[in-house]
């Protein structure tokens, strides 16, 4: 009996332990919003005050296959994201990008950014989407 509570007593101070470790990262500061309710993705970037027009990111390739994405800026604001490349290499691809996509465009509208978390089970199209709109912001800020 003893030994069973003392097990149980290690068992729940190590989980409390291994729970209490947390990673050493600072909070991400909270972005100010502006007049229209958001930032915009190229402040900081020393580039025209509130740039508009359409830009092509890089295509990023993924194990899967390629992934590149449009963008649309105006005054300064990020109003539209469109994937023109996505892997398509087979049925389990276009499905993973048929839910990943939609998800991934409206947290970049929502962060103004390419700051946005990776779609559970489609890393590799979440990574080169996320590269390909950091390309195509970097284009915008000249």
């Amino acid at each position: 009996m003893r030994r069973t509570l003392f097990t149980f007593a290690a068992t729940a101070a190590g989980i409390t332990t291994l729970l209490a470790l947390k990673p050493h990262q600072p909070p991400a500061p909270a972005a100010a919003a502006g007049p229209t309710g958001g930032t915009s993705p190229l402040q900081g970037h020393g580039t025209t005050a509130n740039p508009s027009g359409v830009y092509t990111g890089d295509t990023v390739d993924t194990p899967y296959g390629p992934v590149q994405v449009r963008i649309t800026l105006r005054g300064g604001r990020l109003t539209g994201v469109t994937a023109l490349r996505t892997p398509d290499g087979n049925p389990r691809d276009r499905e993973i990008a048929s839910y990943a996509v939609p998800r991934l465009t409206g947290e970049a509208l929502d962060a103004q950014s390419a700051r946005i978390d990776a779609v559970s089970g489609a890393t590799y199209t979440s990574g080169g989407y996320v590269r390909s709109l950091q390309s195509a912001l970097d284009k915008a800020s000249g």
